[in-house]
């Protein structure tokens, strides 16, 4: 009895571990294969998270960008967070972290070893200009799927509208747009609770 309790536990925490491999590879993968930071991420965690693995909904994820856009630090970061702590609680949320800044980490380290030697390369300075270029429509595209998804009805297309004018036209700190676009989309929910009784 006490042997098969203790083969069961065996399998339970391998199983837990094989997850968080699992989850580290996954988040590996999108931080390996992603230039320009956070929200060129953004396509890649969709096909990752909602295609290839099924561990998060599309409607979801909208709402784990927002969160993570919303709080400090980088957007990439806060949805692996908020992720792998979903999937598998601190320790997935470990997991997650480490393997979406694990690849940046190491090719920082690389370059910034011979990057004086061969910055004035002409192939290297040529990488880069496409690499600008690729990552471009890549925030592209994650804007154009957030707002195919998230903007519906007029109220949606105004705050957008208005914060992009804000953002554009004004110098106010884009968390203050963020904040007062939550305030606003709390205060017309109310309204059009209250109107509904």
């Amino acid at each position: 009895m006490e042997q098969h309790m203790c083969d069961t536990s065996s399998n339970i925490r391998s199983n837990r571990i094989s997850f968080l491999l699992e989850i580290f590879m996954t988040f590996f993968r999108v931080g390996a294969f992603t230039f320009g930071g956070g929200l060129a991420m953004l396509p890649l965690f969709e096909r990752e998270v909602i295609e290839n693995k099924g561990w998060v909904e599309k409607e979801d994820i909208l709402d784990i960008y927002a969160i993570s856009q919303s709080l400090p630090g980088v957007i990439a970061v806060n949805a692996s967070t908020f992720i792998g702590y979903r999937l598998a609680g601190v320790p997935g949320a470990v997991a997650a972290i480490t393997g979406v800044m694990a690849p940046s980490l190491l090719v920082i380290v690389a370059i910034a070893t011979v990057f004086t030697q061969f910055r004035q390369n002409f192939y290297v300075a040529k990488a880069l200009k496409g690499i600008r270029a690729a990552v471009a429509a890549l925030i592209f595209l994650a804007a154009y799927r957030i707002g195919k998804a998230s903007l519906k009805g007029v109220f949606g297309f105004a705050v957008a509208i208005g914060a992009f004018m804000f953002t554009l036209l004004t110098d106010i700190n884009v968390i203050y747009i963020i904040l007062a676009g939550g305030l606003l989309g709390i205060i017309v929910s109310k309204m059009r609770a209250g109107g509904a009784r």
